[in-house]
């Protein structure tokens, strides 16, 4: 922990999903536009572990780290708005927190005292919060769930105990609330901040700075009301106003003056803000020359949130090509040979996301037999690669029933399988799995090394021959296989330096057909756009305007 390092807390009122998430992104995004070194943590309160094995339905995308780290999807919005490297010091649960005190007890640490939310788990939380103060001038710490959540409780009080430790001049309580307008009434309603203030305030934290959540700018006389009631400088009333786009709340923050009352309250000199390169990007999301329709053929269609970093990834693939990418979900479920030509008709790329269990499978293989066959581009992730295998395999090179063992166990060609024993780079030791093992265990999860091939679309897109990319999956592609799809047409142009796992594969023949075993979607920024995105949605684009010549 760096000496000098600031703090600061977001926290959350009134109701969730107000974007504190987002909110600490751009809060970060500004500082590091002043030449701030910044890093950002979430302390989530539910009691799992982590959100590995958490249904997408309940908790949206499970976002991953290089260091192999399941977290939070709010840090695929971190990682976004800033430079900083998420790891595993950058999301901490309920469930952790207290795993990692009662291992302590277990193993005698305490001296056989008593154990007790205050002070040992409030202690572990201080603790866990400057593990990622690494050499910062600034943490922001995202503080899980609602003020008033009974499960919240021994955060907001670390973080209450926390300013004691530090001191005023080096941390910072910045709370997000919502100020809604009542048509009917025709005004903007103060009520539900002063209440989420006061149920803050009664558990000792006086926020320093408001994030007022609403649709419209908010008066100085609104500001002035929320000031007095909530003991806030009128300053420091921020309006969070709705925007068109995520990547214009820096900006509008920037407007409301937030940075400059962060970098007055913490006490540190920096230089002008740069916003310049936010500025263009909102002018190139705001005014493509173009657009193209993906359609994006999972099982988790009725939750976007189940693949926010991937739609993200599309929108920067779509600012690099200047164009907006409209995305039609497509419930994998619906599709089959009879509904695939209705149902893919209008798309002029398809994509297959990462995935686990049974449900919806054989619509995933309609959809790459569609794009394989009708010269759409085509683009799996993960799953989505493991799919187009499987499709090739029946389709083209005669594999009849030919799947992956997680699907069918008793197919005659496994062409996916569990691989049982593999070596794994980066602990530099051989891994072993079989079905009986946790399913933590069997994933291979984090960054992982890969060796293109030259003359190839994924040597084309990266323009360079080793690269890094972060996997979370379980099941492999099968080597025994590999001459008889090579044979037919299949090209491996991607694998680990020593060749026993597959990570790319492509087909022959085709504008663009590419699937990968990894997640390029985790890496993707508005500025820096993953060069797979960019080339797909690019080969989307030839299409449509193939189409529309035609």
């Amino acid at each position: 922990m760096a000496k000098d390092t600031k703090y600061i807390f977001v926290t959350g009122g009134v109701l969730s999903s107000l974007g504190k998430g987002l909110a600490s992104a751009a809060i970060g995004a500004l500082l590091e536009s002043r030449g701030l070194t910044v890093t950002i943590q979430k302390l989530d309160p539910y009691i799992n572990v982590d959100p590995g094995t958490m249904n997408p339905f309940q908790h949206g995308e499970v976002f991953v780290t290089d260091d192999g780290t399941e977290t939070d999807l709010d840090l695929g919005h971190y990682e976004r708005f800033t430079h900083a490297k998420m790891g595993k010091n950058n999301n901490f649960t309920t469930g952790k927190i207290y795993h990692s005190v009662i291992t302590k007890e277990r193993k005698g640490d305490y001296l056989g005292g008593t154990v007790q939310v205050i002070p040992h788990i409030t202690d572990e939380i201080k603790n866990s919060v400057k593990l990622a103060a690494n050499d910062v001038d600034v943490l922001i710490v995202e503080i899980g769930g609602t003020i008033g959540d009974i499960e919240s409780l021994p955060f907001l009080e670390a973080i209450r105990q926390f300013r004691a430790d530090v001191g005023k001049e080096n941390s910072l309580y910045i709370h997000l609330t919502l100020v809604p307008y009542i048509s009917t009434a025709g005004e903007v309603k103060t009520k539900p901040t002063q209440h989420s203030v006061k149920e803050l305030r009664s558990i000792g934290i006086q926020p320093d700075i408001l994030l007022c959540r609403t649709d419209r700018f908010l008066s100085k006389d609104i500001k002035a009301k929320i000031s007095l009631f909530c003991n806030v400088s009128v300053d420091a009333v921020i309006t969070a106003k709705d925007v068109d786009h995520i990547y214009e709340v820096p900006l509008i923050f920037h407007q409301e003056g937030l940075d400059d009352q962060i970098i007055e309250l913490l006490n540190i000199w920096t230089r002008n803000p740069q916003l310049d390169n936010w500025e263009e990007l909102i002018k190139k999301i705001k005014a493509p020359k173009h657009s193209v329709t993906i359609a994006v053929v999972g099982k988790y269609v009725d939750l976007t949130e189940s693949y926010k970093s991937l739609n993200e990834a599309l929108c920067h693939g779509g600012i690099s090509n200047d164009c907006k990418v409209n995305l039609n979900f497509i419930d994998s479920e619906k599709l089959d040979s009879g509904t695939c030509i209705q149902m893919l008709a209008d798309a002029e790329g398809i994509l297959v996301p990462g995935g686990f269990g049974q449900r919806g499978i054989e619509g995933k293989i309609c959809a790459a037999n569609f794009a394989r066959v009708n010269k759409v581009p085509y683009f799996g992730i993960c799953l989505g690669m493991q799919i187009a295998v499987i499709e090739f395999a029946r389709h083209v090179a005669g594999l009849e029933n030919a799947n992956s063992s997680e699907f069918d166990a008793n197919t005659p060609y496994p062409v996916i399988y569990l691989m049982r024993e593999w070596f794994d780079e980066r602990s530099q030791t051989v891994q072993r799995r079989d079905d009986l093992s946790d399913k933590g265990a069997t994933m291979r999860l984090g960054a992982y090394s890969c060796h293109i091939e030259n003359n190839s679309f994924a040597s084309q897109a990266y323009q360079k021959e080793d690269i890094s990319e972060r996997h979370r999956h379980r099941y492999e592609f099968n080597n025994e296989f590999m001459d008889q799809l090579k044979e037919k047409g299949m090209i491996v142009s991607g694998a680990s330096p020593n060749g026993e796992l597959v990570e790319i594969i492509e087909i022959g023949d085709h504008p663009w057909f590419l699937g990968c075993q990894f997640h390029p979607e985790f890496k993707s920024r508005p500025m820096e756009p993953h060069p797979l995105f960019r080339d797909f949605i690019g080969a989307s684009l030839r299409n449509s305007q193939s189409r529309n010549q035609q």
